[in-house]
């Protein structure tokens, strides 16, 4: 049997296919979403859900939530004397989804199509199978959860072309994808995205407000306090969907020594204090939009999922950001698991689904490190982008790189995946290393393929061009099992805008801004603003004021030229 599983941050859940269309299926509890919250006790006994919830007002040290946030990372989660990866406490839930959905159903489940958001990484992907693995099911296919709840949404039914923006927010992901039907064809066209906001994030500024308000300091609360209050700024911010004002009222301090402490907000000081949450939607909107090569006003329709689009201060916003009522007609908490439902009915080949076929783009640009000429001096560590974010897939690229030194004899060709141009800011995925004839500096070169396809497999091959000597490796991505070697070979987190120590606090804002517009930029209009930073950074090294005061301007100018 083959369900479709949302695996979200706050919460998760599973659907079938049946005559009648997708179908959510109720947990052990008779409820359709089951908490994203593990808790072990003493003995080892694992809480998934609404008990796991329960335990963590109680005994917090023993609970883990929003884990999700941190999938393919080398954090660890302590839970009482136990130490768990976020891929495995994903597996508690997706064990406990399996387990469900076979008392659901009275057959045994052992595939899923698993959703994921549109921005994850390849780390994330890979965790993410993972924790399937982990949870006894052979994951038939990674599917992003804004293609999943466009095919709930129907949207590929339509009967004329249409463009759409799903703007999918979360617990804790944001991602914003836009997609074109034509035909029977639904093509992705770009994702962006955030992968630490969501409505958790709206959950803890409202909380701030509430310590504000009763004048206490994060570092007074004890674990129990924290949750105490953290549960409180939940319920609140729900209520401000009906309400102009809510009043929070919650308890602090030791059984010897609590206190109650209340405090009415009004939704105005919310929204206000909402508001760089608000504005940090803009940028993936911007993003995905300029990527697309499309104008808001191109948008046919705007398809809201994830909880947090619930909260009237973000409908609101996205009211006046896409100038146009969004489409709301199924529940935001069960589309992506629908979806995905439906496109395991699509990979069984069930006659009740219309057959689509379903395109995807590179999330992330995968490229390689090269020797940048800055100022006559050869400076190592650049990232040179080879499939750009946002290119349809199956893709195949080819570049040719020069030896940067005289007599040099091989050439290690280092696969990375990112958007910042230093390479070392970007994710390791693999590397191959193939010799070379010594000679002058720039007489040898090598051809670099990359080639990625529906499958999230990447293929790298290099070829010496003077010899035809060749090497190929072959990066296996989401839906292939990782070794523990590939595990230990991740990189950390993508750090981005790790700026070298400035002088001058006006260099520093410039070169952080170019920095950050250079990620958000393709193709030739990121080449020219490489060019200008290069020239802007040549001229900080000459200590030549007039010059770094001209250069600094130019790209300024340049900035504004093109952002």
């Amino acid at each position: 049997m083959l369900i479709g599983i949302d695996l979200g941050t706050t919460n998760s859940l599973a659907a079938y296919f049946t005559q009648d269309g997708p179908k959510i299926i109720p947990n052990r509890l008779g409820e359709p979403l089951t908490p994203s919250v593990v808790s072990v006790d003493e003995e080892g006994t694992v809480y998934v859900g609404e008990t796991a919830k329960e335990r963590r007002a109680l005994y917090p040290d023993t609970v883990a939530a929003a884990f999700k946030r941190s999938m393919g990372s080398d954090r660890e989660y302590q839970l009482g004397k136990h130490r768990f990866r976020a891929e495995e406490l994903s597996s508690f839930v997706l064990r406990a989804l399996k387990e469900d959905a076979e008392a659901f159903l009275g057959q045994e489940v052992t595939e899923a199509v698993i959703s994921v958001p549109a921005y994850f990484d390849d780390k994330r992907r890979k965790a993410t199978k993972r924790a399937g693995e982990l949870a006894g099911l052979k994951v038939e296919r990674i599917i992003s959860e804004p293609t999943a709840a466009a095919i709930a949404y129907g949207l590929y039914e339509r009967k004329k072309n249409t463009r759409f923006l799903v703007f999918d927010l979360g617990g804790g992901t944001f991602d914003v994808s836009i997609l074109e039907l034509f035909e029977n064809i639904l093509e992705v066209r770009a994702v962006a995205g955030d992968n630490y906001l969501g409505g958790e994030d709206f959950t803890q500024t409202l909380l701030k407000l509430f310590l504000k308000k009763c004048g206490l300091k994060p570092e007074e609360l004890s674990n129990r306090d924290e949750v105490r209050l953290y549960n409180e700024a939940e319920r609140a911010k729900r209520r401000f969907n009906d309400e102009a004002q809510v009043e929070l009222r919650s308890f602090v301090g030791t059984e010897e020594n609590r206190r109650e402490v209340s405090a009415t907000v009004t939704c105005r000081e919310y929204e206000k204090e909402c508001e760089p949450l608000l504005e940090k939607i803009k940028s993936p909107v911007k993003r995905s939009l300029s990527d697309a090569r499309l104008k808001l006003s191109d948008i046919d329709v705007v398809v809201l999922i994830g909880g947090a689009t619930r909260l009237q201060i973000v409908r609101d916003f996205l009211i006046k950001l896409f100038r146009k009522f969004p489409d709301t007609n199924i529940n935001p908490d069960e589309a992506v698991a629908l979806g995905a439902a439906v496109q395991a009915a699509m990979k069984e080949r069930r006659s009740e689904v219309r057959e689509v076929i379903l395109t995807d783009v590179c999330s992330f640009t995968l490229g390689t490190d090269v020797v940048v000429d800055v100022g006559g001096i050869k400076e190592p560590g650049h990232f040179c982008p080879i499939i750009e974010r946002n290119t349809v897939i199956p893709a195949s690229r080819t570049e040719r790189f020069y030896t940067a030194h005289d007599q040099q004899g091989r050439i290690n060709i280092r696969v990375l995946q990112g958007e910042s141009r230093f390479a070392d800011n970007n994710l390791f995925l693999g590397e191959l290393e193939l010799e070379v004839p010594k000679g002058p500096a720039g007489k040898e070169c090598v051809d670099v393929t990359y080639t990625y396809d529906i499958n999230s497999i990447l293929e790298v091959e290099a070829t010496v061009v003077s010899t035809g000597e060749s090497k190929k490796v072959i990066i296996k991505g989401a839906d292939n099992q990782m070794t523990d070697e590939q595990i230990a070979a991740r990189m950390e987190e993508l750090a981005y805008l790790k700026i070298q120590p400035r002088d001058r606090e006006e260099n520093k804002l410039v070169l952080l801004k170019a920095e950050r517009v250079y990620e958000e930029l393709l193709g030739e209009d990121r080449r020219m603003l490489e060019y200008q930073i290069q020239r802007f950074e040549d001229a900080l090294k000459s200590g030549d004021r007039d010059r770094i005061r001209q250069e600094r301007e130019a790209l300024r100018e340049k900035l504004d030229e093109i952002w």
